[in-house]
């Protein structure tokens, strides 16, 4: 068993490793807000998909509480705002804005730039995401799921990013944002856009700004 244990810790931080590597610039945050916000039943009530955005940019402030409410850590043992099965925390969150894109390190809550230029219209193929302020790209690490199959890699990273991308929709309804999930987007150039390795997949994509 805890042959076992070392083996899981092992492919975690190796493949967290190779997706921090090359960061140009670190970004911290500001402190996550952690309480206030609209009550549970009215963000619920709220809770739409809105695809027409103005051209409004999201402060830093908002950009911090989004990301720790999408998959930040809130206990002292290092899990999340999220579950994940068997607490593989296999996603990384790519962070697209039209200055570049960053990996959310949720552990040290920052933004770790790995590229400029703006790669929005890599984020999904509607041309509303091409604009929008922010995009989030949820990529699954095959690496951090050890001793399982691709079967059961694709079924729970598929489940997991829906508790994700839930967070995103209530902290949206509750701070007056609108965001779309999207399912169509091209992985392929994806893949080859944001230098992903063969164990990395793209499940999902999220884009986010005030609405029009």
């Amino acid at each position: 068993m805890q042959k076992k244990i070392c083996a899981i810790l092992l492919f975690v931080t190796v493949s967290v490793s190779l997706a921090f590597s090359q960061v140009t610039e670190t970004v911290i945050l500001p402190e996550p807000q952690k309480t206030g916000g609209m009550p549970l039943m009215e963000a619920l009530n709220l809770r739409q998909t809105i695809r027409e955005y103005t051209s409004q940019e999201l402060d830093i402030r908002t950009i911090s509480n989004l990301l720790w409410a999408s998959f930040g850590v809130n206990r002292d043992d290092g899990k999340r705002t999220a579950p994940t099965a068997r607490d593989w925390r296999e996603f990384d969150i790519y962070v697209v804005t039209a200055d570049g894109w960053y990996i959310y390190d949720a552990e040290n809550h920052q933004l770790l730039k790995k590229g400029s230029g703006d790669k929005r219209k890599y984020a999904g193929r509607q041309d509303f995401v091409h604009t929008a302020p922010l995009n989030l790209i949820y990529v699954a690490d095959y690496d951090r799921m050890p001793d399982a199959s691709d079967e059961i890699r694709d079924f729970y990273s598929a489940t997991d990013v829906g508790f994700i991308s839930q967070n995103v929709y209530l902290f949206c309804a509750s701070e007056g944002l609108g965001t779309c999930v999207l399912g169509q987007v091209d992985r392929d150039k994806m893949r080859e856009v944001f230098r992903l390795r063969p164990a990395q997949r793209v499940i999902l994509s999220q884009t986010m700004g005030y609405p029009e």
